[in-house]
């Protein structure tokens, strides 16, 4: 009761008297220094929070509130979007009190902290596959959190972000086409792109780009059988045929049905042709 009455003080005095916040930063009063620090926080002053709390943290470590200036110091740079810096600090913290009293909250916005990071895919993904190893940490530590649902979105969404950037690579080859100014030891642009966006696939099978994926695959089927030389062109459109029926099967309502459907019926012509020719 004591400690919740000076803390009332205390956050009175603060709001009152903020033109001395640099007194109140060099004041070697320690304890009224945290409890400004700690009444600006409750204020969503975190700013202010953060520069007191800047130069305490060594000197409260091994203390009782250890654990709650470091998870403070974090929820400030998070709070002001310094997501970077905040992740350091709740790293610091979980690495430091592996099972303390903010472990879950720390792991939790560590890994949210490297979402909020996670660059456009055009972009290096580093940082994405860094926030999913952060987040995927969060649920084999605390599989029935409250947080869960939450984690497993992002986790979702990091994912997706990974696919567009693949995708956009198997997108490029297939653009490129039959150019062979990037293709070494005999590759094929069209073929750069089928196993790019099959690996999507397996690496990824939930994603919500599956359609996408496995379009370009056809298309990517029909225009290497378009334009093999004719030993394989047999082979190759008999491949997209298979591929075409894949598609239809899983995606039977799917906005590319109609150009689906010409790939089919033009790889059928061909193949027809082709038996028509072995028999003559």
């Amino acid at each position: 009761m004591k400690r919740n009455i000076f803390f009332s003080l205390i956050l009175s005095a603060v709001l009152v008297s903020c033109g001395d916040f640099t007194k109140l930063l060099k004041t070697d009063d320690y304890d009224f220094k945290y409890e400004a620090a700690k009444a600006y926080y409750a204020e969503g002053q975190y700013g202010h929070c953060a520069a007191l709390l800047e130069d305490m943290l060594l000197i409260l470590k091994g203390s009782p509130d250890a654990e709650e200036s470091l998870i403070m110091m974090a929820m400030c740079n998070y709070n002001i979007k310094d997501y970077e810096t905040s992740q350091l600090y709740f790293s610091r913290y979980y690495k430091t009190y592996p099972k303390g009293k903010y472990t879950e909250i720390a792991r939790f916005y560590s890994g949210r902290a490297m979402f909020l990071q996670s660059p456009d895919p055009r972009l290096d993904q580093t940082p994405t596959y860094t926030a999913l190893s952060e987040l995927q940490d969060f649920m084999d530590f605390f599989p029935y959190s409250s947080r869960r649902d939450e984690v497993n979105d992002m986790i979702f969404q990091l994912q997706d972000r990974l696919v567009q950037k693949e995708y956009n690579s198997a997108k490029l080859y297939y653009n490129l086409g039959s150019y062979v100014g990037n293709c070494y030891n005999g590759g094929n642009n069209y073929e750069a792109c089928i196993i790019t966006a099959e690996n999507a696939i397996k690496a990824y099978p939930y994603t919500n780009m599956r359609e996408e994926l496995y379009y370009i695959i056809l298309r990517a089927r029909y225009q290497l059988a378009s334009h093999s030389v004719d030993e394989k062109k047999q082979e190759r459109y008999q491949q997209t045929i298979d591929e075409y029926f894949g598609f239809k099967n899983e995606f039977p309502d799917s906005k590319y049905i109609k150009e689906a459907d010409q790939i089919y019926r033009h790889s059928i012509g061909k193949t027809d042709k082709e038996d028509d020719n072995k028999e003559s």
